[in-house]
């Protein structure tokens, strides 16, 4: 068997290969050794002893990808097929008549804990011609950043995403302690809202939580 090791693509037997992920890190814990994963696709994270994991066929990761590219690129020739139909309009519906309003985006500020998730979803608003500015940032310094960025950029709304992944031998799935990075994510909403609350801004909040507090 392949050695596994840091930033290898794996899939844990146990599970089915139900989810690829790629090998964060591998931690030595007593007599076995610990990888630390983070989704490939799925934002989630979690950890597994080595000899659970298996390499992934480069070409199932091919076609996972794949996928998930075609699925991307289905909803911007959606989306640009209502915006050229709407010409940036919207049309309200009363029982006498039809209004149309122009319809206006906002600034985006998306935090987001993975490098390469940053990029992609950069890509997408790109696409999709959304004025958003996309900060990579671990999830547990989000908490610290997401005040002094609200400053600085002034957004209409706030995006807050990273993997999390409920921890091992977990059991409470209502305890937030129960997960990796759930409760960065409610101390990022916390400072949001305060940010919020001394500038009158009516900030518009999307924060992404397994334990599905926020």
């Amino acid at each position: 068997m392949k050695k596994i090791k840091k930033g290898d693509i794996v899939a844990r037997k146990s599970y089915g290969k139900d989810i690829i992920f790629v090998v964060k890190n591998i931690i030595p814990i007593k007599d076995e050794k610990i990888a630390i994963l983070k989704g490939m696709v799925d934002r989630i994270e979690a950890d597994s002893n080595i000899e659970d994991l298996e390499i992934v066929d480069k070409q199932i990761i091919n076609e996972k990808l794949e996928t998930l590219h075609q699925k991307m690129n289905n909803k911007t020739i959606q989306n640009k097929e209502i915006k050229g139909k709407n010409e940036y309009s919207i049309g309200i519906l009363t029982q006498n008549h039809r209004n149309k309003e122009k319809m206006i985006t906002g600034k985006i500020l998306h935090l987001d804990g993975d490098k390469k998730y940053s990029q992609k979803s950069y890509a997408y608003y790109k696409k999709l011609g959304l004025n958003a500015i996309v900060r990579n940032v671990p999830e547990y310094k989000q908490p610290k950043v997401v005040y002094p960025l609200l400053q600085m950029y002034h957004p209409d709304i706030l995006v807050v995403t990273g993997h999390d992944g409920m921890i091992k031998r977990g059991t409470d799935y209502h305890n937030i302690y129960n997960y990796r990075n759930s409760r960065y994510f409610i101390q990022t909403v916390k400072e949001a809202r305060k940010y919020d609350k001394e500038t009158n801004s009516h900030l518009v909040i999307f924060a992404r939580s397994l334990s599905k507090l926020l």
